[in-house]
């Protein structure tokens, strides 16, 4: 099993066409062949939740029987080339997953692995459905969570996406380590307490907690590949290491 996370970018222009996607894309994934899951998702801006969406944004998770399976995707599918048509810039990443709790949908897509990460950057994807009458306890503290995960130390880069506007949500990050991830998760005070709150107080009705190994990542999105930005930073770090330990 390998899971693909595409995120799409369409010219302002270009926006209808998006929009459309989300409506007529659903009969040729639906008949995938290989495709075992997947979701049509809107973006935020801020690279979290998000109540203002992105409109030029737009994204697909789905989960593979194997590599080959999403390699005919990718190449025959209706769905891929209206993103190289219409697209102005994509951007995927695949990964396996190694632990997966709770349910999407009644679903449990990633299945229930239990493996242990590999060194290097991995990925964690925290969905979940929240209570229309826990909204405002929700929102309330998604700014100040999104400002500690984006300073914390270890983060690579998140994308914010939904399936629907306000009340069904994602986040979808990526850190140099798993030992980042947890330190963020678990060793921020103020995060701990909203992780604390959530339960509670109850906020969600559904919701899932995976992580991921990273496979690959290709494509732009916003002009760059954040992981091989990553990549390129620490080869030149370690460079820059070796010269002042030959100097």
């Amino acid at each position: 099993m390998i899971v693909s996370l595409t995120i799409i970018r369409y010219r302002k222009a270009l926006v209808p066409f998006a929009l459309l996607a989300m409506a007529i894309h659903r009969l040729p994934m639906w008949l995938q062949q290989g495709c075992t899951f997947w979701k049509l998702l809107g973006s935020g801006r801020n690279g979290t939740f998000d109540l203002q969406p992105d409109w030029q944004q737009w994204g697909l998770l789905a989960v593979w029987g194997n590599r080959e399976d999403y390699e005919q995707f990718q190449q025959n599918s209706f769905v891929s080339k209206w993103w190289k048509l219409l697209g102005s810039e994509q951007w995927t990443v695949l990964c396996q997953p190694m632990q997966s709790h709770g349910k999407w949908d009644g679903k449990e897509p990633f299945g229930k692995p239990d493996l242990k990460i590999a060194d290097g950057p991995m990925a964690v994807l925290t969905r979940a459905t929240i209570k229309m009458s826990r909204l405002k306890n929700f929102w309330s503290h998604v700014d100040e969570v999104a400002e500690l995960m984006a300073t914390a130390p270890g983060y690579i880069t998140s994308i914010g996406v939904g399936e629907a506007p306000v009340y069904r949500q994602a986040t979808f990050s990526v850190w140099e380590s798993m030992e980042h991830m947890r330190a963020f998760a678990y060793g921020s005070k103020r995060h701990a307490e909203v992780i604390k709150k959530t339960r509670s107080e109850g906020w969600y009705s559904e919701e899932l907690f995976a992580r991921f190994t990273i496979l690959e990542s290709n494509g732009t999105i916003d002009g760059k590949n954040p992981l091989e930005e990553f990549r390129n930073s620490n080869v030149e770090f370690r460079n820059q290491e070796n010269d002042t330990l030959n100097f």
